[in-house]
């Protein structure tokens, strides 16, 4: 909204106010305003000069020489201008003066040329030079009581401006008076609202005209006044500059002053031909389908419902609140106009001028919602200006269908609830002055309550809270003092899977791995992919695409997928992981939603430059990290061999805690790495449920064991045992001594010399005391009852 600072000082004082400081005043209390400087900054070195004589360029069909009187000496400029005459009173811009080029919109500096052979000494300038409007097809003509040699600034008002960008909820501020009121109640000043008095004769406007309104929903009010008599000219200057400064082009006087109106007030208004509305009656109606309608503008359009337009008993006039017809328009043979001004549902409004590709300056201001009570007032001031500039007699009283008309809003309101909802209080005094200069309508109940109606303009405030925020944004948010919370600061939210979620993100992060994200909405090619049972799979209500149907079983896919396109580029080699949720239906009951963590190796295992080694990830690398991180968590995790189809058996785990599942760890099977196109066989998976494992942390996150100062001692174990028995098992025997404090698994063999069903496991194990260096009969001791423990308990023999 371009508000012009001339027009802004017609309802509210800005004398010693600067534009820059209350530009940034409004921007505080929620209007973003910047301020542009008009045409003033290029008026230095401009004066009044009087054309007194014009003769035709020697050498240029199109140019002329003027001889202009500055006052001290006269000087010839050479001008194509078609409108200058002799005696007219014109801006001179001297050499040296920056103006505006036509050509390139940019300020450049005025110097002396030769046109055609002849030297021009200045220039007569257009309004676009002048930086007042983009009219440059003829000079400016200055009034005749222009004094000669005066510089132009005292003789033209300045176009400086505010630009308001309008929030959705502050359609009142898309009017000059509506900005006015902001400003007043920042300054600590007081509207003054236009004269809406106009004289009137009979008959009534009802005599004349017949209204009927049929959908009450899409036209809550519609008001109409009669003008008989008029006369359709031009618009007197004030009136044009008003709208040239406002960014609008002055077309006719009754046009000129609906447009006015509309940016006086907010209200958007129609002037009918009254002779051309047939059988005096106005229709609002829907449109039918495969209507069309011929708009002002010239274009053709096909309507359906529920547009919403205004007809007569024969045929359409205008399309409610976007644009009127071509048929009924202003022209220069109207003598009886008829005003209208309604209230249209905003929805609906938006919706027609959308579908028509018709949007205006009428419905921009509809489709941010209108009170009824303002189309009164704007009809009222609207029909004066037309009696005082159009001339005519107005027919008496105002046609207004009014079937919702209700009882003005009252908010109750406590001076209190300015502490309890801002923390700070105001005196009454400077309360009711924000009040008034906003417009606000109240009654004292007593020292503390009042009883409050908004303003007829505004349609967002409704409670008590709205009337705070008013206040708090008039005086300035940066008034309310900074106070320190009192009391005890709140306990923080306890989110264990959310704390562990993260943890675990950094552990993978430390350990290598890169993060993903992939949507939560899959296909059903993804769920197939993993075998999901599609009874246990949730599909949602309206997909967007085939693509994102339905809620994800399983994080597995996608990161397969990703992991499929980056093998596809060097270094051939992936450490991926990503955490989300996963989605299951179950029968009777809500969905469950786990969070989880999965993470896939596959290729290379190292891709260093300086080592050159082709050995692949395996099940023990994805082991480590599981390893890692329940080390980390303080958890002990128990691997049992898996039998999902998906992964290799023998090459695989379930993981346990307590004997609840709470994760996998496997690499991936052909039929699986074909499934998902992956260029590798070296592909090892794993998944941990992070909603189960959550209930399985220690409360004591951490605890220090002091170091031994005495040195550990290492041996290694052969160890051969049956096929069936685990490497965790003969871990676990191994740990139930207490001098152990380090054992990993180095080697498994198979075949050879090895019966069928056994295996060898070959682990390195550290034994260290705290008390003393173990001796070499101490570790014979320790070794002897680690074996006899694996003997008992296992069936391990040491491999010779």
């Amino acid at each position: 909204m371009r508000v012009p600072l001339s027009w802004l000082q017609d309802y509210v004082p800005l004398q010693n106010i600067d534009p820059l400081d209350l530009a940034h005043r409004l921007t505080m209390a929620g209007l973003e305003t910047t301020f542009e400087q008009g045409g003033s900054q290029y008026w230095n070195k401009v004066i009044v000069g009087q054309i007194v004589s014009i003769e035709k360029h020697p050498n240029a069909d199109r140019l002329q020489l003027a001889t202009v009187d500055t006052g001290d000496q006269r000087v010839t400029v050479v001008c194509g201008a078609p409108n200058i005459e002799v005696g007219q009173k014109i801006a001179y811009a001297q050499l040296g003066a920056r103006l505006l080029n036509a050509k390139t919109g940019e300020t450049v500096e005025l110097t002396a040329a030769k046109i055609r052979g002849v030297e021009s000494a200045g220039m007569i300038c257009s309004e676009l030079e002048l930086g007042l409007s983009s009219n440059h097809h003829g000079i400016l003509v200055l009034p005749e009581e222009s004094s000669v040699g005066s510089p132009i600034n005292e003789i033209l008002d300045s176009s400086d401006a505010f630009e308001i960008e309008i929030t959705a909820n502050r359609g009142d501020c898309l009017s000059v008076l509506g900005v006015a009121h902001e400003v007043a109640a920042i300054i600590g000043a007081q509207v003054t609202e236009p004269n809406l008095e106009y004289e009137e004769v009979s008959p009534s406007v009802e005599e004349c005209i017949n209204v009927i309104v049929e959908d009450p929903q899409l036209c809550q009010r519609y008001a109409c006044t009669l003008t008989k008599g008029i006369k359709v000219e031009d618009s007197p200057e004030w009136l044009q500059k008003k709208l040239r400064d406002s960014g609008h082009r002055p077309i006719n006087n009754v046009v000129d002053i609906t447009n006015f109106v509309m940016l006086e007030y907010g209200q958007p208004l129609h002037a009918f031909d009254y002779d051309q509305i047939l059988e005096s009656t106005l229709i609002v109606r829907t449109a039918n389908s495969g209507e069309t309608f011929t708009s002002l503008d010239g274009a053709l359009h096909e309507l359906k419902p529920p547009m919403l337009m205004i007809t007569d008993p024969q045929r359409s006039i205008g399309i409610a609140g976007v644009m009127g017809g071509l048929n009924s328009e202003m022209t220069k043979s109207t003598k009886n106009v008829l005003l209208e001004s309604a209230t249209f549902n905003g929805i609906n409004t938006r919706r027609t001028a959308s579908t028509l590709k018709l949007r205006t300056e009428a419905s921009l201001r509809f489709e941010k919602g209108l009170n009824p009570e303002l189309a009164e007032r704007a009809l009222k001031r609207a029909t004066a200006l037309i009696h005082s500039i159009a001339g005519g007699e107005v027919r008496k009283g105002i046609y207004d269908v009014f079937p919702g008309k209700k009882d003005p809003l009252q908010i109750q309101f406590s001076l209190n609830s300015l502490q309890k909802i801002l923390g700070t209080s105001y005196p009454s005094s400077q309360v009711e002055q924000v009040l008034n200069s906003l417009g606000f309508v109240y009654t004292k109940m007593d020292d503390l309550n009042l009883k409050i109606q908004p303003p007829y303009w505004r349609t967002d405030i409704e409670i008590e809270e709205d009337i705070v925020e008013e206040i708090a944004r008039a005086i300035g948010y940066d008034s309310i003092p900074d106070i320190p919370l009192a009391g005890l600061v709140p306990q923080p939210l306890n989110q264990p899977i959310r704390i562990l979620r993260e943890k675990v993100k950094d552990l993978l992060v430390s350990l290598g791995l890169q993060e993903t994200i992939s949507h939560s909405l899959v296909s059903g090619q993804n769920l197939e992919s993993i075998n999901t049972p599609m009874e246990s799979v949730i599909r949602t209500e309206n997909p967007m695409s085939r693509e994102q149907e339905f809620l994800r079983a399983s994080l597995i896919p996608e990161l397969l997928r990703a992991t499929s396109e980056a093998l596809k580029h060097p270094p051939n080699s992936v450490a991926f992981f990503e955490t989300g949720r996963s989605f299951k239906k179950q029968k009777n009951d809500l969905p469950t939603e786990d969070e989880m963590a999965v993470g896939v190796l596959a290729g290379i295992r190292s891709h260093s430059f300086w080592e050159d080694t082709q050995e692949t990830y395996d099940f023990f690398d994805a082991k480590g990290i599981i390893e890692a991180i329940f080390a980390n968590l303080g958890v002990q995790v128990d691997y049992i061999p898996s039998k999902n189809s998906a992964v290799k058996i023998g090459h695989s785990a379930e993981l346990f805690i307590d004997g609840t599942q709470v994760g996998m760890i496997g690499e991936i099977n052909p039929l699986s790495i074909n499934k998902f196109n992956l260029p590798t066989s070296a592909v090892v998976i794993f998944e941990l449920n992070l909603s189960q494992i959550t209930q399985f942390l220690p409360e004591q996150k951490s605890f220090f064991v002091p170091f031994s100062r005495y040195p550990a001692a290492i041996r290694d174990l052969a160890l051969v045992v049956k096929s069936e028995i685990s490497a965790e098992q003969i871990e676990t025997v191994i740990r139930k001594e207490a001098f152990v404090t380090r054992v990993s698994l180095f080697d498994l063999y198979e075949g050879g010399s090895l019966s069928p069903g056994e295996k060898s496991l070959a682990f390195r194990v550290e034994v260290q005391s705290s008390e003393g260096t173990l001796t070499t009969e101490q570790l014979d001791a320790i070794f002897s009852k680690i074996l006899q423990m694996l003997a008992q308990e296992t069936g391990a023999v040491t491999r010779t």
